[in-house]
């Protein structure tokens, strides 16, 4: 099995699993576990992402995910020294699930990202909601140098955040870029030095964690689909949000305001159910 949840026997995880699982109190870290790869990523790597995505979304008791990985490096994208046996159509429908996966997670979502994140590593912490990179790491659309055009969702992120022409040149070219190049073009929630990435991203988790998540994350996906949808779209988007935060998190706001105190948010469903 190439997923494991870190619980008595860390260790043991560590060495036989691609994708490992830890928990900090409402914070659980999704480390990519390859690092003698660079932690590159093999199909069985890809699924075993998706599969902790998937059982953290599900975990009441998580409130925050972070995705790292293992070692100096993010994620070095695809291992096309370990290509699955079948269709490549179908292979890259696997791997697209798991893209799907972490665009459309529930919760939010941290990469972490130290040393090389390149091709599909580099889309995949894109695809986080944020993005703190220590100032050593270093960023390609490296498909090309591969004989391969852009994947893991680069050609729908890219043009969004940077621009078509921009776009265009790191995939074309496909350059290496420092991280403060990366942080010039907009790629980058935070940049911090090398030592104070874990005590930052930590700090990052912990707010969030305590904030309204459900109302975090819907405005998340407000933004994100307000970059194609209309204004009058986006308003009754905006409308059917705030309804659901009336039912969820906003009493509590609303009565810690009242009483001159911090808030507590659960993220859970207020209306009483009939019994």
């Amino acid at each position: 099995m190439s997923i494991e949840s870190l619980t008595s026997t860390p260790e043991a995880a560590a060495a036989e699993s691609d994708v490992v699982i830890s928990r900090d109190g409402a914070v659980a870290t999704i480390t990519l576990n390859r690092p003698t790869r660079r932690n590159a990523m093999t199909l069985d790597s890809w699924i075993a992402l998706r599969e902790a995505l998937a059982e953290l979304a599900l975990d009441d008791a998580t409130r925050v995910v972070i995705i790292t990985g293992a070692g100096s490096d993010f994620c070095t994208g695809a291992d096309l020294d370990k290509r699955a046996p079948m269709h490549p159509l179908t292979r890259m429908r696997q791997i697209n699930a798991t893209a799907l996966a972490v665009a459309e997670f529930p919760k939010p979502l941290i990469a972490k990202v130290r040393g090389y994140a390149v091709g599909a590593g580099w889309n995949l912490a894109l695809l986080c909601d944020l993005l703190i990179a220590s100032r050593d790491a270093q960023f390609s659309q490296i498909f090309a140098k591969r004989g391969l055009s852009v994947d893991f969702g680069g050609s729908w992120l890219l043009p969004r955040m940077v621009g078509l022409h921009r776009a265009k040149r790191l995939v074309m070219l496909a350059e290496m870029i420092d991280a403060e190049q990366a942080d010039a073009l907009g790629l980058v929630s935070e940049l911090v030095e090398p030592e104070e990435l874990d005590a930052t991203v930590a700090r990052f988790a912990a707010g969030l964690a305590a904030s309204p998540t459900v109302a975090v994350m819907q405005s998340a996906r407000l933004i994100e689909d307000g970059t194609t949808s209309s204004l009058r779209d986006a308003l009754e988007n905006e409308a059917r949000s705030q309804a659901v935060n009336f039912a969820t998190d906003a009493p509590a706001a609303l009565r810690a305001f009242v009483e001159k105190r911090p808030p507590a948010f659960s993220g859970e469903w207020q209306v009483p159910q009939p019994s």
